[in-house]
């Protein structure tokens, strides 16, 4: 998908793109306190960006995710309002406007970043996954086996990686070793910031939308421990490549990668049955800190 030449921005689109945007803005504010935190760190010219692939994917994930279910959508209506998100979704991407305003601001960053459909429809596909079968479902658990699970996160999660460096690598032009190194990052990242949620949502997922996302429907010790190993994993892998993120990129992405780190620390303490009982959090004043260390290792780091 060839991204249009944005149009001139006349009084009244610039007027209704601020709208949308501020509309993406109170989406991050209103379901994750940690991004919101994180994206606060960007430099100016990435901050509106990421704020609005945030705002699309959320929205695509609380539709799959109960809320349409909630408001009396059966799981026909839930497939058809997916799906025609993902569509205006498409729309916008090819001709820069939607009167969907979080859409509508999703696009114009996709437009002057470089996010095409090699990215939104593996994502799209993911949420499809998610969806209800039918009114024939039953009260099993949907188990997602190892070649599942890999199709699910690359789609829900690695790509959503892979958009934020888009964002990222607006006007740099890093050597096809670096970008390469980048982009395994993000995806790593991305990936980590997923295993890390089933994880920590295994209550939810297991008993109100029957999931089984980590290859199981009831996650032992082991299972627990083995998962954390793979997500401490991709952590590191991310992290080695954060030195090549523009500058004012680093601290939201180091910001972002230690909370998640100290998340699965937690994780890591807490007994398997415990986590089905419970979702682990952090507690805002280590997120601070966090954030704060996060800050001063960026600051400290050596200009290239």
């Amino acid at each position: 998908m060839n991204a249009p030449t944005p149009p001139d921005m006349t009084p009244s689109l610039t007027r209704f793109t601020r709208t949308a945007e501020s509309a993406s803005t109170d989406v991050i504010r209103a379901y994750s306190t940690s991004f919101g935190l994180a994206t606060r760190l960007l430099g100016r010219r990435h901050r509106q960006h990421i704020r609005n692939v945030y705002a699309m994917v959320r929205i695509a994930d609380e539709i799959v995710d109960g809320v349409a279910g909630e408001a009396g959508l059966d799981a026909d209506a839930q497939r058809a309002a997916l799906d025609a998100y993902a569509d205006e979704t498409h729309r916008a991407m090819r001709t820069g406007y939607s009167s969907n305003v979080v859409v509508h601001a999703f696009a114009r960053t996709a437009n002057r970043c470089g996010i095409d459909a090699d990215l939104t429809e593996p994502f799209f596909a993911s949420m499809r996954a998610d969806t209800p079968v039918g009114a024939s479902d039953d009260d099993a658990v949907h188990i997602y086996d190892a070649a599942a699970h890999s199709r699910y996160v690359y789609g829900s999660a690695e790509v959503v990686g892979l958009m934020c460096l888009r964002v990222f690598l607006q006007d740099a032009r890093p050597s096809e070793e670096d970008r390469s190194r980048l982009e395994s990052g993000a995806r790593q990242l991305g990936a980590a910031f997923q295993n890390v949620n089933f994880l920590r949502d295994l209550g939810d997922d297991t008993d109100r939308l029957q999931r089984g996302y980590l290859s199981t429907e009831r996650l032992t010790d082991a299972g627990r421990d083995e998962w954390l190993r793979i997500v401490r994993t991709q952590l590191d892998d991310a992290r080695a490549a954060i030195p090549l993120l523009p500058r004012d990129a680093r601290a939201a992405v180091r910001s972002a990668l230690s909370l998640f780190d100290a998340l699965a620390d937690r994780v890591g303490r807490t007994p398997a049955s415990d986590l089905y009982e419970r979702r682990v959090r952090v507690p805002d004043p280590v997120k601070l800190l966090l954030t704060a260390r996060a800050v001063l290792m960026t600051w400290l780091e050596p200009r290239r």
